[in-house]
């Protein structure tokens, strides 16, 4: 007999559209019992983004814990729950972005939508609401607690491990030379100057302007007086390959194209303004700066950068162990890996500026910590008396 989980979603917006948040909760159906209770911060968004988006995470939540199960989803928004039961139709884009992504995440026969009246949606609009207070008091608004959590915390005080955990990189004996990565940013491309957004998986592919081929320039004697590197990879995008070659013949290094490294995939927004895409897709552009699941339209969302980033560091790190690696690559790679050497929230992406042509650089130990050492370092750029452009 399959299990039965329940999950409560709720969302809401202090404006409509306003800053918003969503709750979710999932339990035991036989119990009641919690298992896990989520909220996040989705920045300005409408009420019904966020009731969508606390049904999208709750959904992928449920999986987390049996992807077998057989769900209820309960909310108190009638919206929500005829358009998911196929009764109602979507009209609005960025809602059905949103429930597409919500039915993908389990079969269909998997899955049922209960209508509960306010009330007994309290726990959801709790969480929704606690996420929201704590973004206006300047803390993170993302929660994730398990029904673990306190047995978790009592364990550690009681139970002492025979081998301490190492608090500090490196630390462990015997570990061997770490792997470091220097990151560097392209220069700059027409597109960068025009402030528009280049991703990857679209026709927007522009190569280094001349002022983009003079910073690279510049990197590639600043890394050599640094010693230069063992290695010299590179996003299989124009501008990265060519920003490889350039610092290569500099430095005596044939760069090595490594897929996965490549810049954020913005979809339907690639090529435009940040006013331009406010314009058109207002809701959509505030929820994926708010949240790391939501993605622009036919793009990705920070997560999936994330989770593909890794990849390719995991790549690296299994090709160059122990040796100093240039990586040429984009502003997205170098915030998404800043954020998992750091293990800060995936939101912070959007709080780090990388300069073009900037180094960044990371060391990655065996012991799976990791530290910071620099950050968007670009003194060596002085010379070009250029003005700094995202």
């Amino acid at each position: 007999m399959s299990r039965r989980l329940i999950v409560e979603a709720d969302g809401g917006s202090r404006g409509n559209p306003g800053p918003a948040a969503y709750g979710s909760v999932v339990r035991e159906a036989v119990t009641g019992d919690v298992l896990i209770e989520l909220a996040g911060h989705l920045g300005v968004a409408t009420n019904n983004v966020a009731e969508y988006t606390g049904l999208l995470e709750g959904l992928r939540a449920a999986v987390e814990i049996d992807p077998a199960a057989l769900v209820e989803a309960r909310l108190d928004s009638k919206l929500v729950v005829e358009q998911m039961s196929g009764r109602w139709a979507i009209k609005n884009d960025a809602l059905r972005r949103i429930a597409l992504e919500a039915r993908d995440v389990l079969p269909r026969d998997q899955v049922t939508y209960t209508w509960v009246p306010r009330e007994q949606n309290a726990a959801a609009d709790k969480l929704a609401n606690e996420s929201m207070d704590a973004v206006e008091t300047g803390r993170s608004g993302t929660i994730r607690r398990t029904r673990s959590d306190a047995f978790e915390v009592e364990s550690e005080a009681q139970v002492l491990p025979d081998t301490p955990e190492v608090a500090i990189p490196g630390g462990a004996p015997d570990l061997g030379p770490p792997t470091v990565t220097i990151l560097v940013r392209h220069g700059v491309t027409q597109h960068s100057i025009e402030r528009r957004f280049s991703g990857s998986g679209g026709s927007h592919d522009p190569m280094l302007t001349e002022l983009g081929r003079e910073q690279m320039t510049a990197a590639g004697r600043e890394l050599l007086r640094r010693g230069g590197a063992d290695v010299l990879v590179c996003s299989p995008m124009l501008r990265t390959r060519e920003s490889a070659e350039l610092m290569g013949e500099i430095l005596g290094l044939e760069p090595v194209v490594v897929d996965g490294l490549q810049e954020v995939k913005f979809g339907d927004w690639d090529g435009l303004t940040f006013t331009e895409i406010m314009e058109k897709w207002p809701a959509q552009l505030s929820g994926w700066l708010g949240s790391s699941e939501i993605s622009p339209p036919r793009g990705e969302s920070v997560h999936q950068v994330y989770e593909r980033v890794g990849e390719a560091l995991t790549k690296i790190q299994a090709a160059y162990p122990g040796k100093r690696v240039i990586v040429a690559c984009h502003s997205g790679t170098i915030r998404s890996l800043t954020v998992r050497a750091l293990g800060a929230p995936l939101t912070s992406v959007n709080k780090m500026e990388i300069a073009p042509a900037s180094l960044t650089t990371i060391t990655w130990y065996d012991d799976g910590h990791s530290s910071l050492r620099s950050f968007s370092e670009a003194a060596h750029l002085d010379e070009l008396q250029q003005t700094w452009v995202p």
